[in-house]
């Protein structure tokens, strides 16, 4: 339902847009049948007054005129030459109030519509404008911008689809790559077996230990591809223990001696569980590492990690760095696809990581406020 909805839309649209059309096209023709019908009794009225010799055929044309005129619907008002109104016709008075007040009120509103026509005998005949003319001022107006929201969203959808053909490539392309990646990610840790029973020194067994840890970061890399574009995971997720793994992991792979970085972590009171897939989050979460350690690159600092229980239930995620933090006027911008303050970057980190927090968990990943460094967090229902 929600990939068809645009097109839902559309077709609802287009069918009010052919409905209204059609009977919008029938109401004129019927008028416009009746407004002839009358024309033609009026000329047989006018005719039968020409040869009738009676004394008074010539009143009874003139009241059939009359009643033939009023039988249109066009609303009138007829004053003296003081401006008293003398007659009215089709308009819509309200008995409880005075008659000359509102028929005064209304001359000024036929005028606005049309210029009354004056008359030496009769005084002034102002006239406004029958409903046909008021549909046909509106109707093709509304048909008009119904089309025109029918052009937006069928360029919409065209644009919208085209975009999602383009995440299915990539998305089977990640996934395909994410299966070649298994067979040589299999022989790598059969190698690595092999060297942890050959290894007979300390250094040896210890950079065997690295190579499993960055083996086994590569295999949940692997799996983070096979996520793309299929639904999102409710799994239960322990984040505590997702924040103290990525800090472990990163520590032993930042610079310790000229310009160190330090990884903290801000250990939670208890468990601090989720609902949501906890590769995508540990990706999200690593991105927020990386750009800090970036930030320090060159000058040192330290890097913080939390994960808190927050009291509506959820849990807020936190990466804080004592850098140089991010000028106020490139904040707005941080966010956006392919922005990036590094000469060497993609810009796609950080969007990357809104787009699984809110997209996949139904969160959001915000740049907190900060005396020092920068600081996000993302929150997590």
């Amino acid at each position: 339902m929600r990939r068809g909805a645009p097109e839902l839309v559309v077709g609802l649209l287009l069918a009010v847009l052919l409905s209204s059309y059609v009977v919008y096209t029938r109401r004129v023709v019927r008028d416009l049948r009746a407004e002839a019908q009358r024309s033609s009794l009026m000329y047989a009225r006018v005719l039968r007054a020409q040869t009738d010799t009676s004394t008074d055929a010539g009143t009874r044309a003139l009241f059939d005129l009359t009643q033939s005129i009023i039988a249109q619907g066009v609303p009138i008002v007829v004053t003296d030459v003081r401006g008293r109104p003398t007659y009215h016709a089709n308009l819509p008075l309200d008995s409880t109030q005075d008659e000359q007040v509102q028929l005064r009120r209304f001359v000024g509103q036929l005028d606005r519509q049309n210029p009354p026509v004056t008359d030496s005998l009769v005084g002034k005949i102002h006239f406004g404008n029958p409903s046909l003319v008021k549909w046909l001022r509106i109707i093709p107006a509304l048909q008009a911008a119904t089309a025109f929201v029918l052009l937006i969203a069928a360029f919409y959808i065209v644009r919208t689809r085209g975009n999602a053909e383009r995440e299915r490539v990539w998305a089977g392309m990640a996934r395909e790559s994410a299966h070649q990646l298994g067979t040589p990610l299999s022989s790598l840790a059969g190698w690595i077996e092999l060297l942890e029973d050959r290894a007979t020194d300390d250094g040896t067994q210890r950079a065997v230990g690295f190579m499993r840890a960055d083996l086994e970061r590569l295999d949940r890399v692997a799996h983070r591809f096979e996520r793309i574009g299929r639904e999102p995971r409710r799994d239960a997720v322990n984040v505590a223990e997702l924040v103290e793994r990525i800090a472990n992991y990163f520590r032993a792979r930042v610079p310790k001696l000229a310009h160190a970085v330090t990884i903290e972590v801000a250990q939670p009171a208890s468990a601090v569980a989720v609902r949501g897939d906890a590769v995508l989050l540990e990706w999200a979460l690593e991105v927020l590492v990386k750009n800090a350690i970036d930030a320090l690159a060159g000058r040192g600092g330290v890097i913080t990690l939390s994960a808190e229980p927050r009291g509506r239930g959820g849990a807020c995620l936190r990466v804080a760095d004592d850098g140089p933090g991010i000028p106020r006027e490139l904040r707005g911008r941080i966010f956006d696809p392919g922005f990036s303050t590094k000469t060497s970057g993609w810009g796609i980190g950080l969007s990357l990581a809104r787009r699984i927090v809110e997209e996949n968990h139904g969160g959001t990943l915000q740049l907190a406020a900060v005396d020092r460094g920068a600081a996000f967090e993302i929150i997590l229902p």
